[in-house]
């Protein structure tokens, strides 16, 4: 195997173990699956706690009725609500609750937690600094291929109307 691969196998196993690992420690620690973690983080940064669910289906990557099922899941158990957008009459907006938030950060402590135990801490500043370098890098070249994407484009523009395109 070329060692470029072997490089790239070897960061997607430990990738899917560190998402595993980091997943059940959560859900032991809070009672939360990763796709409500996923949820209650991106709505914990938005202004007031809530975004529409257009953007927020852009944010997380989902496809539409994945939203849905999962924002229906956990506004039964208390932790979100759907409001209507003051923006768009058509469209939702997704807003954490009292209790919603309450989990949300209870859950962003553990993952810290988690992360700087398993990462952080191995890694050290140098490696960090090289690891965000890459990362960096990774999103420029993913936003450019999007760029290039038609469909990714058109759903972009959907998301967010009036956006200059990355050229």
């Amino acid at each position: 195997m070329r060692a470029d691969l072997a490089a790239w196998r070897a960061y997607s196993t430990v990738h899917t173990q560190l998402a595993a690992h980091l997943s059940r420690e959560l859900t032991r620690a809070t009672g939360l699956s990763e796709a409500d973690y996923q949820v209650l983080d991106a709505l914990l940064d938005a202004p007031g706690g809530r975004m529409r669910a257009l953007e927020l289906r852009w944010v997380l990557q989902w496809e539409k009725s994945r939203l849905s099922h999962q924002v229906g899941r956990m506004a039964k158990r208390g932790l979100l609500g759907r409001e209507s957008c003051a923006e768009d009459a058509r469209g939702w907006d997704i807003a954490l609750t009292p209790e919603g938030r309450e989990a949300a950060a209870r859950a962003r402590q553990v993952r810290d937690d988690s992360v700087r135990r398993l990462v952080l801490d191995a890694l050290g500043p140098d490696r960090l600094a090289g690891l965000e370098e890459t990362a960096a890098l990774l999103s420029a070249r993913l936003e450019r291929a999007a760029e290039e994407d038609p469909s990714c484009r058109a759903a972009r523009a959907e998301v967010f109307p009036g956006a200059p395109s990355v050229d």
